[in-house]
């Protein structure tokens, strides 16, 4: 072994470390409690975070009367605080939900991105942490004699060679300006989100669901108006035919009659080919290959609730998803400002490198074989073109966007509820006229169709008050989906549907 070896080697010998002045000893230890100390004891830079003030009105605008403010004994009660199998009572669309929470593609990618970013706060965490790793060698050598030489005696040197050793090495940064814990800080706040944003993607998967079912089941009632239509139609024209034969009636009659007949069938293709597209737009939600839907109850007879509960606006900052993934995102963005901070201190890190080598194996564990190694280093920038600061201003002006979304998303949650608010009541007073139209209309064409088969008008009244039915049967038929519709919008904006 060379001398340079030697000497490397020296200081982690037994003989060695019992030569270490005491004294040299005590200060030692004290700086390594020292630096512990630090450590335990070190500040986090950059800003703690509070949630911004927001000023929201004191009701929804639509509501139908100011609500009062909830206290911790008189909560305010709100529609989005029910569980959705409570507003869905039609048992096929429950279902049809719950299927589409278990399999649809969209939520389990979003379950995904959740277990992505918990392995993300393991790996930033860790950084907090001392690394320690450790390892061994072992090598043999096999020399032919007649290259080994003779010893001094004149007998064959030794022709074989074997030697190995251990190590172990460690390393650790310490956080004294809270770097780490910052940037650990960020990375649970991303995690909050990525949860809150998979709240969120449930709350529109069954939002999705329920407007998509209640369309399909609206173009069944308009393929079902159709075909009874068809055949009220079909009755009138044979009417017709019969009054022309015996000379009560006229060529034109029948072919007004025939015009009507073959506009409603016209619409058949086209009701056939929504239905179609409608079921494979269910199937994607659930999951599945395109495919036929199951029914259950009709559009006209959907449950509506007369009063809607929405409590006040200030609960949407707790019950949205979308604001509070906006608002944990707000957070990351706070705790990187710290961690752009924490750059412009000192960094403290310490290593240690010990183990034991021998050229004889059953040497390996002698304590003349060890060695050691440590050391501390303390760095501090002093130039570097601008980059830190210009990293600290970039996380400032983040944190800045992030809160302006933060504000914006509160913004469009005030909007969503008060436009579905707005719309559930002017739809359901559209439906109440327009179901009245439809009885009217349905009067009319009775009456029509006596007259003229008294012979008392022509069939021009008759073919005017059919249309005018089945128009109006129609537009019914689409304002009750839209009534079920705006419900759903309404549940989704007070933050329903992710319970």
């Amino acid at each position: 072994m060379s001398k340079y070896a030697d000497y490397s080697l020296s200081p982690a010998s037994s003989t060695d470390r019992r030569e270490i002045h005491p004294v040299v000893k005590k200060m030692a230890q004290v700086a390594v409690a020292g630096l512990l100390t630090l450590m335990v004891v070190g500040c986090n830079v950059g800003p703690n975070y509070k949630r911004p003030a927001t000023l929201t009105p004191q009701s929804f605008r639509g509501s139908l009367a100011p609500e009062i403010a909830p206290t911790a004994q008189t909560p305010s009660a709100s529609l989005g605080d029910q569980q959705w199998p409570a507003l869905f009572q039609d048992p096929v669309l429950q279902r049809l939900v719950i299927e589409a929470l278990q399999n649809n593609l969209d939520l389990r990618v979003a379950a995904q991105r959740v277990l992505e970013a918990q392995a993300q706060v393991g790996i930033t965490r860790s950084q907090q942490l001392p690394s320690v790793s450790a390892g061994g060698s072992y090598s043999a050598l096999q020399i032919p004699s007649s290259l080994a030489g003779n010893k001094s005696d004149g007998t064959p040197s030794n022709s074989f060679f074997n030697g190995g050793g251990f190590s172990a090495s460690a390393a650790w940064n310490f956080d004294f300006w809270g770097m780490y814990r910052r940037q650990t800080e960020a990375a649970r706040a991303e995690l909050l989100a990525s949860e809150w944003a998979q709240r969120a993607t449930r709350v529109t998967l069954v939002q999705d669901v329920a407007q998509a079912y209640f369309q399909l089941r609206s173009l069944d009632a308009q393929l079902e108006i159709t075909k009874n239509t068809i055949k009220a139609r079909q009755d009138s024209l044979q009417l017709t035919q019969s009054l022309e034969k015996y000379g009560a009636g006229s060529l034109a009659d029948i072919r007004q009659a025939e015009g009507l007949l073959h506009t409603a069938q016209a619409n058949l293709p086209e009701l056939r080919r929504q239905v179609a597209v409608q079921e494979n737009i269910i199937s994607i939600l659930l999951g599945h290959n395109p495919e036929g839907i199951d029914r259950g109850i009709d559009i006209a007879s959907q449950p509506h609730p007369q009063d809607i509960p929405t409590g006040v606006p200030s609960q949407l900052l707790e019950r949205r998803p979308d604001i509070q993934q906006a608002e944990a995102t707000l957070i990351a963005a706070n705790a990187r400002i710290g961690v752009a901070k924490a750059q412009f201190f000192p960094q403290i890190s310490l290593t240690s490198l010990g183990g034991s080598a021998s050229n004889q194996l059953q040497n390996i564990f002698s304590g003349k074989n060890a060695y050691w190694y440590a050391a501390g280093s303390l760095s501090e920038p002093i130039f570097d073109g601008g980059r830190i600061r210009s990293n600290y201003h970039l996380s400032q002006a983040q944190e800045q966007e992030m809160l302006l979304e933060y504000q914006k998303t509160i913004l469009n949650a005030l909007k969503d509820v008060s436009n579905s608010l707005v719309a559930y009541k002017e739809t359901r007073e559209r439906r109440e006229e327009q179901s009245a139209l439809v009885v009217s209309a349905t009067d009319a064409v009775r009456l029509a169709r006596l007259r003229f088969s008294g012979g008392n008008t022509n069939y021009l009244e008759v073919l005017t008050t059919d249309t005018d039915l089945y128009d109006a049967q129609l537009q019914l038929a689409q304002t009750q989906q839209q009534e079920a519709t705006s419900l759903v919008q309404l549940y989704a904006a007070l933050g329903g549907g992710w319970q």
